[in-house]
């Protein structure tokens, strides 16, 4: 991930209706720490509850200020969900959002009382929220869209100015990208991001995204074609040149999901664990 920017204040009231509290939780991969957002005011959803930090449960339950009904996550990854069942059984919140695969990295304590499919809604007295399938980051990521301000909380799909790990095999580059022209299409007003601030100017952020994993893209190919049979660690310094030597772990983990997309597309292939550019006939 690249640097976000300054940092952001604990709380904020958004809009009206629309909270959000940032979790002490601070690193290169957070930024200023998970957005956890609170909607509606006579009944609450919490969105992203973030990890079990005690502190961040007690502030969501007193400025929730009032009976907190649904909870939802994004997607089960460690800074993300695992506060939601010790939240769930503080106030008795119904868990919404979709189960967590096997593999590295998912909170497997995330039970969902109501499995969401795209398109699924949350229809209160206050707002209505559209769960939108967004696979790429994590197969099992929902962005929510807050039909009434046509917000879209985006989770790690989108963060502006910043560009998250796709780590296969749960994380996919094909999935990723077809998910951005998918949340593209949506046409939101602004996009909530599960770090950093609102991007009120959607199209911009996700086209910068878009571009920059295509760029990427065509940096793995050019490598390809110069270092023929290597193997993803040799790979990374033809690649990510720009990037500090400390990250080539993390850079590892995209490299290999933009060589799994190519090896999908046809134009790459992979021969006991080196790579190869598939040659045109």
């Amino acid at each position: 991930m690249t640097s976000f920017g300054p940092d952001m204040p604990a709380f904020s009231e958004l809009a009206p209706g629309i909270r959000r509290l940032v979790a002490p939780n601070p690193s290169m991969m957070t930024g200023p720490g998970t957005n956890t957002y609170l909607l509606g005011t006579s009944q609450v959803a919490v969105l992203d509850p973030g990890p079990i930090k005690e502190s961040h449960l007690e502030m969501i339950e007193q400025v929730a200020g009032a009976p907190i009904r649904w909870i939802l996550v994004t997607h089960t990854h460690p800074d993300h969900s695992p506060a939601a069942i010790k939240l769930a059984a503080m106030t008795g919140g119904e868990l919404l959002g979709m189960p967590a695969t096997e593999g590295e990295y998912q909170d497997m304590t995330f039970k969902a009382d109501r499995v969401l499919e795209d398109g699924d809604e949350l229809a209160t007295t206050e707002f209505v929220i559209e769960a939108v399938h967004t696979p790429g980051h994590a197969s099992n990521h929902l962005c929510y869209r807050h039909v009434g301000k046509n917000w879209l909380f985006t989770g790690d799909h989108v963060i502006d100015g910043s560009t998250v790990v796709i780590n296969p095999p749960d994380g996919n580059m094909k999935h990723y990208l077809q998910s951005l022209q998918r949340v593209k299409q949506l046409q939101c007003d602004a996009l909530a991001p599960g770090h950093g601030e609102i991007i009120h100017d959607p199209g911009r952020a996700i086209d910068w995204l878009i571009n920059h994993r295509l760029e990427r893209e065509g940096k793995v190919r050019s490598a390809l074609a110069r270092n023929p049979n290597l193997t993803t660690r040799s790979l990374v310094p033809h690649v990510y040149e720009d990037v500090d030597r400390k990250l080539y772990a993390l850079a590892e983990r995209s490299l290999l999901a933009h060589l799994l997309k190519l090896e999908d597309d046809g134009v790459a292939e992979r021969v006991n664990d080196r790579w190869l550019q598939v040659q045109e006939d």
